[in-house]
C-alpha cells in the first residue's frame, strides 16, 4: 500500500476518474486492469461505453486488492474516519467565534469545491439530465442551512455535545422516510427511534441544565442533513454518485455566498489554511467511511462510531479544557445502539436501505 494514493490529489483523481459509477469502477479497479469499459448508468444522457481510463488505478486504491468481508480492515477504515471527523470539529471549535458562522462554512466548501475540480470538469461536459433542477436546488438550500447551523453550534457547545447529538441524524431520516416516502415503521423500529430519542434527553437534559442556543443549532443541523441525505436519495436513482456529490459542493458554495458576503469579516490567511484542512480533513472522513462499509459488515462498523465520541471528549478536555460530561457518553452510546440495531435489523430484512449510517450525514 503506498500512503500517496490517499493524497489530496490521489482523492481528486478518484472523483474525476471514478465520478461515472462509483461501485462499478470499484469493483473494476480492484484487479487493477487496465482497458477495461464501465457503461454509465440510465438514464443518464450519455450512452455510450467509456474505456476506464489508466489514471483510475493511481487515483483509486485498486491494487490493495481487499477481501469483500474484511472485519480488521474495515474497523481501521473507521477508525481512521472517526479520527478525520474529529480533526473537523476540532479545528472549527479552534477557530471559534472569530469568523461568522456562514463565512466559514463557505470558506470550507470553497475549498471543496477545488478539491473536486476534476469532478466538476467532467460534470460540466457530460450536463445534468433534465427535470433535476428542482430537487438539486432545494438540497442544496437545506444543506446549506444544515451547514450554517452546524459551524454555529461547533462554535458555542462543547465538541462531545454537538457529536453526541449529530448522532441524531440517521433517526432523523427514518422519520422523514415514513413521512415522505411512506416507508413502513415497525414496532421494533418504532421503539429503537424512541430509545434514540431517550438518548438525545440524557445529553440535553432539559429542565436539569439550560439548554443553550448552540444546541438547538445542532438539532436544527442534524434535522437539515437528514434533509438532504432525502434529497439524495431521490436523486442516486437518476445521476451518479460523484454526480451528486459534485453538484452539491457547487450548489452549496452558492447558497453560502449571499450570507457570507453580508457579514464578512477580515481573516488571516492561517485561518483560511485552517479552514481547507478542515475540507480535506471532511473529504478524507468520508472517503474512509466508505471504504469501511464496502469491506466490513454493518454490525463490524457501526458501533466503532461511538469512539469519536470518546475522541471528541478527550479532545475537548485536553485541548479546549471542557469538562468530561459523563450523561453526553451515555446519551451517545444509546442513540449509537439504537441507530445499530435500525440498520443491522434493516440489513437483516435485505430491505432497501433508507436509514443511513453513523456519518452519512456529516459535513
Amino acid at each position: 500500500m503506498v500512503l500517496g494514493q490517499y493524497s489530496l490529489f490521489g482523492i481528486g483523481r478518484i472523483f474525476y476518474d471514478g465520478w461515472q459509477n462509483p461501485p462499478t469502477v470499484l469493483q473494476q479497479v480492484a484487479g487493477c486492469g487496465r482497458g477495461q469499459s464501465v457503461r454509465l448508468p440510465q438514464p443518464w444522457p450519455v450512452r455510450r461505453e467509456m474505456p476506464l481510463p489508466p489514471g483510475a488505478v493511481w487515483g483509486f486504491v485498486g491494487c490493495m486488492r481487499e477481501s469483500p468481508s474484511n472485519p480488521v480492515v474495515g474497523v481501521a477504515w473507521m477508525l481512521a474516519s472517526g479520527l478525520s471527523f474529529v480533526v473537523v470539529t476540532g479545528i472549527v471549535r479552534y477557530l471559534g467565534t472569530d469568523l461568522p458562522a456562514a463565512q466559514s462554512a463557505f470558506l470550507r466548501f470553497g475549498w471543496g469545491v477545488v478539491f473536486l475540480a476534476p469532478a466538476l470538469v467532467t460534470l460540466r461536459r457530460v450536463g445534468v439530465p433534465t427535470g433535476l433542477g428542482r430537487t438539486i436546488v432545494l438540497r442544496g438550500a437545506v444543506h446549506t442551512l444544515a451547514v450554517v447551523l452546524w459551524f454555529y453550534a461547533m462554535a458555542r457547545i462543547p465538541v462531545a455535545e454537538v457529536t453526541a447529538i449529530g448522532y441524531l441524524n440517521p433517526v432523523c431520516v427514518t422519520l422523514g422516510a415514513a413521512l415522505l416516502f411512506g416507508e413502513k415503521l415497525a414496532v421494533r423500529r418504532l421503539i429503537a427511534i424512541g430509545v434514540a430519542l431517550l438518548g438525545a434527553l440524557i445529553v440535553l437534559r432539559p429542565g436539569v441544565r439550560e439548554i443553550e442556543p448552540g444546541h438547538w443549532s445542532q438539532l436544527g443541523a442534524a434535522i437539515c442533513f437528514a434533509g438532504s441525505y432525502l434529497f439524495a436519495k431521490s436523486l442516486s436513482g437518476k445521476m451518479p454518485a460523484g454526480a451528486v456529490v459534485g453538484i452539491l459542493s457547487v450548489t452549496v458554495t452558492l447558497g453560502l455566498l449571499p450570507f457570507a458576503i453580508w457579514v464578512w469579516v477580515p481573516m488571516s490567511l492561517a485561518q483560511l489554511g485552517w479552514l481547507a484542512v478542515v475540507a480535506l480533513a471532511a473529504t478524507s472522513g468520508h472517503y474512509c467511511m466508505t471504504r469501511a462499509f464496502a469491506v466490513a459488515p454493518i454490525s463490524v462498523t457501526q458501533p466503532v462510531t461511538f469512539l469519536q465520541l470518546v475522541w471528541a471528549t478527550m479532545l475537548g478536555f485536553f485541548v479546549f479544557g471542557e469538562a468530561v460530561d459523563p450523561f453526553v457518553l451515555l446519551g451517545g452510546a444509546v442513540i449509537i445502539g439504537a441507530v445499530s440495531y435500525i440498520t443491522w435489523r434493516e440489513a437483516q430484512l435485505k430491505r432497501r436501505a433508507v436509514t443511513p449510517l453513523v456519518g452519512a450525514g456529516k459535513l
